[in-house]
């Protein structure tokens, strides 16, 4: 584990999962620490403001980080988060900028609930963790680019969709939709689709894998879109993804999502 790794990952084990907030940005967070999660103040102490009250709230807390990437500056975790006893079970997404020491600069999230079975019987975190390929890392990350600006995005070519996905194996972690290329399609040929992409906020890649944070719309809403994409010889093969929408302005505790 690399330690820009390792920082990001303390910061929520120790901070959170162990219930030291005070102690773990401390040790983990840089001469400033810029936050996009909108209900929680820029700083070290607004770090500490929020998560006293939280690890109040939630006595028991079982958090696992699923999976990692590092890309230059910017890590990526995809997490799980079990909170009193799964009384409440979310999937978190979250990517982190670092300085030259490594230590944590900047921080966006994008949180959806833990669905445990999606329609083709998986859940929204099993499937791959292991990171391959890292002689694909730029080529991964130029065909992530361009499903999201030539497809996703609003005017995108619908149809040139196989260029970026399997035919043969896509495995789809969303809680509504199927694996395979055919409900993929339906989703996105679809003329009234729900979701469209405006803007590739963060792109992050390792290997065989590539974490993305957009701003989209959904029926009409601005959300946070995380998505985060598994490929094997080119192509898309697995896919899991994290919407959030982004609240009022008024309602920020920091300069908002992005």
């Amino acid at each position: 584990m690399s330690r820009k790794i390792a920082n990001a990952t303390g910061l929520y084990m120790e901070g959170i999962r162990d219930g030291r907030p005070r102690e773990a940005v401390a040790r983990y967070t840089g001469g400033r620490y810029t936050q996009h999660s909108t209900g929680v103040r820029d700083g070290q102490e607004g770090f500490i403001e929020f998560f006293e009250p939280f690890l109040e709230r939630n006595p028991v807390r079982d958090i696992r980080v699923i999976r990692a990437i590092e890309d230059g500056r910017h890590v990526f975790l995809h997490a799980y988060q079990s909170l009193n006893d799964d009384e409440s079970e979310w999937v978190t997404t979250d990517f982190f900028d670092t300085d030259t020491d490594d230590r944590i600069i900047e921080h966006w999230d994008v949180i959806a609930p833990y669905a445990a079975r999606t329609p083709s019987g998986h859940s929204s975190i099993d499937g791959s963790t292991e990171v391959v390929d890292l002689e694909r890392t730029e080529s991964n990350k130029a065909v992530v680019r361009g499903l999201i600006t030539d497809v996703l995005m609003e005017g995108g070519d619908e149809s040139a969709v196989d260029r970026y996905i399997s035919a043969d194996t896509y495995i789809q972690h969303n809680p509504e939709v199927e694996d395979g290329l055919a409900p993929f399609k339906a989703l996105v040929l679809a003329p009234d689709r729900p979701l469209v992409y405006e803007e590739i906020v963060l792109l992050v890649g390792q290997g065989n894998f590539v974490a993305t944070l957009c701003r989209s719309r959904g029926d009409g809403a601005e959300q946070a879109q995380v998505d985060l994409f598994r490929l094997e010889d080119g192509l898309v093969v697995e896919h899991w993804d994290n919407v959030e929408p982004v609240p009022p302005q008024e309602e920020w505790a920091n300069s908002g999502k992005f």
